[in-house]
């Protein structure tokens, strides 16, 4: 299995006032900090390493999730340092301690499915990327993506096209060399990585049909 890289860093001001002194990713989640659900999940799946892409208040993941024993992993950490690098100059920081291909998970996503299709999808494609999505038609969330014959033809966060049935998943696997143009130490958002590569025709995609989870908002919370 891939080692996978969860995005923990971000100021999470949607669940303000309770992140102001507590991070996302230990928010607790029917007795337990969300991350404990998530690590174990992942644990369940299969997964053995995980690299936690910190910022905001990160020493408190540190010191709950530690090493990553208590789930029978191992678990590794990149900070941001002063400044928040976005989500994509945060995995462009994390790149030195990852491997060529790996996965993304959000800190505030809980994804029931079986992770070794998309793997075995992802070189079957032979794309730097692939996305996993959800056909949501509007239903959780607003779509952003576009789908033409399965292939994605357009992600976007702001500008909406009513023809968009889909939402990405929060799963993507990746390989690590489509960070190579990107500064270092300097904040970028991944969805610009991927808008860009999906652009060139270099992404490919995975339905999945069971829904996602997240925390990210008091309407996922509830």
């Amino acid at each position: 299995m891939l080692p996978f890289v969860i995005l923990a860093g971000g100021m999470a001001t949607r669940l303000y006032p309770v992140t102001r002194t507590i991070p996302k990713a230990l928010i607790p989640v029917n007795g337990r900090p969300f991350i404990d659900h998530q690590l174990a999940l992942l644990k369940e799946k299969g997964v053995m390493q995980v690299v936690l892409c910190i910022g905001n208040l990160g020493t408190h993941i540190e010191e709950f999730v530690g090493d990553g024993a208590q789930w029978g992993m191992k678990v590794q950490y990149s900070y941001d340092g002063d400044v928040l690098l976005g989500t994509g100059g945060a995995i462009k920081k994390a790149a030195e301690i990852l491997p060529d291909a790996f996965m993304i998970l959000y800190g505030d996503s809980y994804l029931d499915i079986d992770f070794e299709p998309i793997v075995q999808r992802f070189y079957a494609d032979n794309f730097p990327v692939l996305m996993t999505v959800y056909r949501n038609q509007n239903s959780l969330y607003v779509s952003n993506i576009l789908l033409k014959n399965g292939r994605i033809v357009k992600y976007t966060k702001n500008d909406h096209d009513p023809a968009m049935e889909y939402i990405d998943y929060g799963l993507i696997v990746i390989r690590k060399e489509i960070f190579n143009p990107y500064p270092s130490y300097e904040p970028f958002d991944l969805s610009l990585v991927l808008s860009q590569l999906i652009d060139s025709g270099r992404v490919a995609s995975y339905e999945v049909e069971q829904r996602f989870y997240e925390i990210g908002s008091v309407q996922g919370i509830s």
